[in-house]
């Protein structure tokens, strides 16, 4: 059965180990948060240089990677063989390697830890795959929906005893994004420099995350949000003098995102906020977001918006965008937003 990586580490801390791993998905963050416990706690520091062996796929055959791990330990209980980019074994995809490897597995050497990390998804359907997961531990690590980041955020910071505003959680999402590495390496940064007890707020984020506190992709869209023309003047003429660190593609991916759920809000007649999470594919944090939307735009507003953002998009690649600039092209959109 298929475990989560949250569950195979709480046996790792109890110094429960198997002698099978199979760790493969799309989300490296997983397989490598357990890959690496493993490599740095399955051996004592004095008995890794005889029994610990750390491989690339491409650099293995099958048949070289269970001759090591059919071998027994010296002067130690176990030995660990971890393969990384495990997709690249040589011979991995021939019907006679993948029987071997069904068979090892059928009948695993209990002193051997061997640990085979995927970078992509293993295809669970075959039979070596099948007896791995039966006499082993396999993780699928499958990349998070993004309306599943907020609560990955909040768990995180539980784990490590942090406290964190909704705003913030809000702001890493929309300036980090889904990259659990990167959200988790940010967060990391932010709890060295936290006070005992104190809170990762919106300003602890602008400071530590190097977010600008006034101009910013999260804070043009608040601005819209909120019909405050003043605001998202401001910060399109920043963007307009800062191209480089303000590209028109992030925006224009962010804007079309927010207002076809605006549009589907509109839409949806149970406009509560379990609901309109589950219409809408979002976590309940950002529902008041998009119901304050649809009270500010009518439904014909919103198709125009998001006709205007779609001619955006086409400038910014240069089509029918004349000789304005990205800068003059978000203004436009921006004036016919508001107005």
């Amino acid at each position: 059965m298929p475990k989560t990586a949250s569950e195979v580490l709480k046996d790792l801390k109890k110094k429960i180990y198997s002698p099978l791993y199979l760790l493969h998905g799309d989300e490296p963050y997983f397989t490598e948060k357990v890959s690496n416990y493993i490599e740095e706690h399955a051996l004592a520091l004095g008995d890794r240089s005889f029994n610990q062996f750390i491989f690339f796929g491409k650099d293995l055959t099958i048949p070289a990677l269970l001759s090591h791990a059919k071998r027994f330990p010296m002067m130690s209980n176990r030995q660990l063989i971890l393969v990384k980019e495990a997709q690249g074994l040589q011979g991995i995809e021939q019907k006679d390697m993948q029987v071997a490897l069904e068979n090892y597995a059928k009948n695993p050497l209990s002193s051997t830890i061997l640990v085979l990390v995927f970078k992509t998804g293993a295809d669970e359907r075959k039979t070596w795959v099948k007896a791995f997961d039966k006499a082993g531990v396999m993780i699928p690590s499958k990349k998070l929906y993004d309306n599943k980041i907020p609560d990955w955020i909040l768990e995180y910071c539980h784990e490590n005893g942090l406290k964190i505003s909704r705003k913030a959680i809000e702001m890493l999402c929309e300036n980090v994004g889904n990259d659990l590495k990167r959200l988790a390496s940010e967060i990391d940064k932010i709890m060295l420099n936290l006070r005992v007890d104190e809170e990762i707020n919106a300003q602890v984020v602008e400071k530590f995350v190097g977010i600008s506190k006034e101009y910013n992709y999260f804070e043009f869209q608040k601005a819209l949000i909120n019909k405050d023309v003043l605001r998202a003047n401001q910060i399109v003429n920043f963007f307009a003098a800062n191209p480089k660190d303000n590209p028109l593609a992030p925006i224009v991916i962010l804007l079309y995102s927010f207002f076809s759920k605006v549009l589907v809000t509109h839409a949806t007649q149970d406009k509560s906020e379990r609901n309109l999470a589950v219409v809408l594919g979002v976590n309940p944090f950002f529902t008041k977001d998009y119901g304050l939307a649809t009270r500010n735009y009518n439904l014909n507003k919103v198709v125009q918006i998001i006709a205007d953002i779609k001619k955006l998009d086409l400038k910014s690649k240069g089509v029918e965008a004349g000789s304005l600039t990205d800068g003059e092209a978000l203004r436009e959109m921006t004036f016919r937003t508001l107005h």
